[in-house]
């Protein structure tokens, strides 16, 4: 499911590349080629259809990025690893902490200060 969704979201990147590079911002582009068709369908036409176009193409590419990475977040979370992490270094109520071998502090007799 996740390679299809990639494979989507990798040709609505080509087909918006070429739909904004169709574009002009003077209103001119692909739309300047049909000038003596303006009875067909017209330059405007051409416009709005590019302009409605990118985006679409820009609303699906959007929507396909957070499906996907849905699907890549699993059934953990960060709040939950922090909070395992948290149980598991807090000690029981009442009982002090032992500081850990590897703890800094003053070298003990018959250790080499590092």
């Amino acid at each position: 499911m996740l390679t299809a969704i990639s494979i989507l979201i990798l040709v609505i990147c080509g087909l918006l590349a070429l739909v904004v590079l169709a574009q002009n911002p003077k209103g001119g582009g692909l739309a300047a080629g049909f000038t003596g068709a303006q009875q067909i369908g017209g330059v405007q036409k051409t416009a709005d259809f590019l302009e409605k176009g990118t985006w679409t193409l820009a609303a699906s590419l959007m929507v396909l990025c957070l499906v996907s990475a849905g699907l890549q977040g699993g059934d953990a979370t960060v709040v939950d690893d922090m909070e395992a992490i948290d149980a598991t270094e807090q000690p029981a109520s009442g009982e002090e902490a032992a500081p850990s071998e590897g703890a800094q502090g003053a070298p003990t007799e018959g250790q080499d200060p590092i």
